[in-house]
């Protein structure tokens, strides 16, 4: 079994101690009450949520997991929110935009992984 590739920055745990950071944030978020409540509890799902597509990023380029609609999805929300926030498109145009670039980022992501992988579509 092939081990997962490692960060630029091991053996440092960087993205472990940014998940941890994460979670307490979390905790203090749903233990707070106030303005600081959604503040708390944005922020740490902002960084777990990084963390995470960090590590998809990591072992997608390296051949050893295909997170290719994980990528796709990513790209789309990046994106789209932007122009939900800053435009007064409609949804449905909002959707389409959407669709369009998860597909496009879909299908390039599933031949990277292809390229990097030795063939595979896909790997568990």
């Amino acid at each position: 079994m092939a081990h997962a590739p490692a960060a630029p920055w091991s053996p440092f745990p960087l993205t472990e101690l940014v998940v941890l950071f994460a979670m307490a944030l979390i905790v203090a978020g749903v233990l707070t009450d106030g303005g600081r409540r959604g503040v708390l509890l944005g922020c740490g799902f902002a960084l777990v949520s990084l963390a995470g597509l960090e590590l998809a990023i990591r072992e997608h380029f390296a051949g050893y997991r295909s997170h290719s609609t994980l990528l796709g999805a990513a790209c789309a929300i990046a994106v789209d929110a932007p122009l939900f926030v800053w435009t007064d498109l409609p949804q449905v145009v909002l959707l389409v935009i959407g669709a369009g670039v998860f597909a496009f980022v879909l299908m390039r992501m599933r031949r990277a992984f292809r390229t990097r992988s030795g063939g595979l579509g896909f790997r568990a």
